[in-house]
């Protein structure tokens, strides 16, 4: 793609040129880099245009003061830091939720095929386009935060394809909680998982490391003990130990993230070393 194919009109709009098609104009949302690679224009569920102009992200350089943050990630808390700060993914409004779900009773009614269910079936993609771009707007924006102020970021290692699986099952043998299991998977996709540490490792290149996540919801950070007992509910961690363990369950779990300090299932520490290799579990001797 050669520079002249892509043009800047004013402050709010430019123009690309597309084969076969000639010049259209676009809404520019952020700056036209002058290194593009090449464009794609696509159409959402939504009916809307879009242009992607592909280049190279360039990573953001960190403090250079050997920060240290851990990351968890949660349903009920969408990010909680180690700093003890809590994050939550933006959802739709009340009055945008209500209106959502009179669309979908009105969509079960519809027929099928009729101009109807046309209409309703693009209002609630424009719902769900409008939660998207917010969420990816945080999502954006958090990963651009946390890559300035910190040189190293930690983040639990999980396998979020395989927890938003479905859980279904097959005509001989159905799942049981389906219901429930949807409406986690659900709540798991809106807080943006896999779509932050993405961008964590596009922005932080080489700083991001993944600790194994087990245990780390009922480990002690102030004093290391593991009792399930020390999770007393969703949100509250009382260490029965000791005093200091009084905190946010997930700030808990945040804090023994960035001390990158997975726990085997025998209770043994294993430290993460290298931000470009995933910390390995020590095996207890035999």
């Amino acid at each position: 793609m050669k520079p002249r194919h892509v043009e800047r009109l004013n402050r709010r709009f430019g123009q690309v040129w597309v084969p076969k098609v000639g010049w259209v104009r676009f809404r520019v949302s952020g700056p036209v880099p002058e290194d593009v690679k090449s464009y794609r224009v696509t159409r959402d569920r939504a009916g809307r245009w879009h242009v992607a102009l592909a280049q190279i992200p360039r990573p953001i350089a960190g403090p250079g003061d050997g920060s240290v943050v851990g990351i968890d990630r949660g349903v009920a808390v969408s990010v909680a830091l180690s700093t003890g700060e809590m994050l939550h993914a933006p959802l739709l409004t009340p009055g945008e939720s209500k209106r959502l779900k009179v669309l979908q009773h009105r969509l079960a009614r519809a027929k099928r095929g009729s101009r109807r269910r046309q209409k309703t079936k693009l209002a609630i993609a424009k719902l769900s386009a409008r939660e998207r771009d917010r969420r990816n707007d945080w999502v954006e924006k958090i990963s651009t935060d946390l890559a300035r102020r910190f040189d190293v970021i930690r983040v639990e290692k999980l396998d979020v394809r395989a927890m938003t699986r479905s859980a279904r099952g097959t005509v001989a043998h159905p799942g049981a909680g389906v219901a429930q299991k949807r409406g986690l998977n659900r709540a798991i996709r809106r807080s943006g998982w896999s779509k932050l540490v993405t961008r964590l490792r596009n922005k932080a290149f080489g700083r991001v490391e993944q600790i194994p996540a087990a245990y780390t919801s009922q480990r002690c950070s102030a004093c290391g003990r593991i009792a399930p007992g020390n999770r007393k509910s969703q949100a509250v961690f009382e260490c029965e130990a000791c005093i200091a363990g009084r905190c946010n369950a997930d700030v808990n779990a945040a804090r023994n993230i960035a001390a990158g300090r997975a726990v085997t299932a025998r209770g043994d520490l294993a430290v993460g070393r290298s931000a470009n290799r995933e910390p390995q579990l020590t095996t207890p001797a035999a």
